[in-house]
């Protein structure tokens, strides 16, 4: 027996063959009117409509053919395509935004010709209404955080970089312990930490240390990552016990490195200005951190977000690039900064020569003494069990 599918085909197929577009498009209305709630070959028969009405130079039918369509299936790319060219000539001021959508929806991989040459004119239309749109914004924001470089412009601009969908929202997403409710933030700001100053100025006399350890021949130096194989972490699995990405600890899991950190006294001193977890088998932790020539550590999130990481660069050539979550940044040598490391971070040394950064845990500054303690107890439980 004919499907309504198969009938419509053949019916209209039999109209457009005889060159009766508007009878085609006339009994295909009268058949879609017709059909049973829930055919499944309403979507293709609504597009071919909206296809028809166009070719028929009527574009608001067509557009009304459209919805029809998008009411069946919201997300499809090729309605959304040709509701957006409609709109170009029907209502303009509205094309940006209906571009907006559908190239939000715009599947993987090459498509079809006539699809994307529509789609490529879209993009201009796309492009010109975006940029108008960010003037907006910018001239709202403007003079409420234009002369400001506090931590309020850089959220009121993030704020707008992500309705304008150049950023989105990035959570913490730790792969062991997450304690609820703390402060998320990609790069904390400076303010809250008085002793990034001293690192800032002492950051020529680290690097000495450094370098002077490394010249003497006793430096410890460890591959960064040192997991058994038969643990999942396949992120990691080019760079574990790889050489292109080593540490000489100064404190790791909370013992001492004698051999390198006594070779790096003030460089000490100044760790004994932060506070750092006190955790039995997990912290503190300091190192120098090497990243060799044309190196790229892959994007990844840490262990706990009670902790942040800080880093000191000492040694950057330029190119050297670091992202967490929604921003990418430089290193710049002696700007030493706090990022949370269970943000979704990467990094890059592109270079030709290595890079250093000295790196070093801290607490979380939302967590109060008793809070800590806490935190502590239940890690270093886990730690003692093997656990972490």
């Amino acid at each position: 027996m004919e499907t309504w599918g198969e009938r419509v085909r053949r019916e209209v197929d039999a109209k457009v063959g005889e060159g009766k577009l508007a009878d085609a498009a006339e009994r295909l209305e009268h058949l879609l009117a017709e059909a049973a709630p829930g055919e499944g070959a309403l979507l293709p028969a609504w597009m071919r409509l909206a296809g028809l009405r166009r070719a028929l130079r009527q574009p608001q039918r067509a557009l009304e053919a459209v919805h029809h369509a998008l009411t069946i299936a919201p997300l499809d790319f090729t309605a959304l395509v040709m509701r957006a060219s409609l709109l170009e000539r029907l209502a303009p001021d509205d094309a940006g935004r209906a571009w907006h959508e559908a190239l939000a929806c715009r599947p993987d991989g090459p498509l079809p010709p006539p699809l994307a040459q529509a789609v490529a004119q879209g993009e201009a239309v796309h492009a010109a209404w975006s940029a108008a749109r960010a003037d907006r914004l910018e001239q709202a924001i403007t003079p409420l955080c234009g002369g400001l470089e506090d931590d309020r412009a850089w959220r009121i601009r993030r704020l707008r970089d992500n309705v304008l969908r150049r950023t989105r929202p990035y959570r913490s997403s730790p792969t062991h312990f997450h304690y609820p409710a703390l402060t998320e933030r990609e790069f904390h700001p400076p303010a809250r930490f008085e002793w990034l100053e001293h690192f800032n100025a002492a950051a020529p006399a680290i690097r000495a240390e450094f370098e002077q350890l490394m010249a003497s021949g006793r430096a410890e130096l460890l591959p960064y990552l040192q997991y058994d194989d038969r643990e999942a972490l396949a992120q990691w699995r080019e760079l574990n016990r790889n050489p292109d990405w080593t540490a000489v600890h100064l404190l790791r899991g909370g013992e001492r490195v004698a051999a390198n950190a006594d070779a790096c006294p003030q460089t000490m001193a100044l760790l004994e200005r932060v506070q750092q977890p006190v955790i039995p088998g997990a912290s503190p932790n300091a190192m120098f951190s090497l990243l060799a020539p044309h190196t790229v550590i892959p994007p990844h999130v840490g262990v706990n977000n009670t902790r942040l990481l800080c880093h000191v660069p000492l040694i950057v050539p330029p190119g050297c690039w670091f992202r967490v979550g929604a921003e990418t940044r430089p290193w710049r040598e002696g700007e030493a900064f706090v990022f949370d490391d269970t943000i979704e971070h990467e990094a890059s040394n592109p270079t030709d020569h290595l890079r250093v950064v000295m790196i070093f845990d801290i607490w979380h500054p939302d967590l109060d003494p008793l809070e800590q303690e806490a935190v502590a107890a239940i890690v270093a439980q886990e730690s003692v069990a093997g656990d972490l």
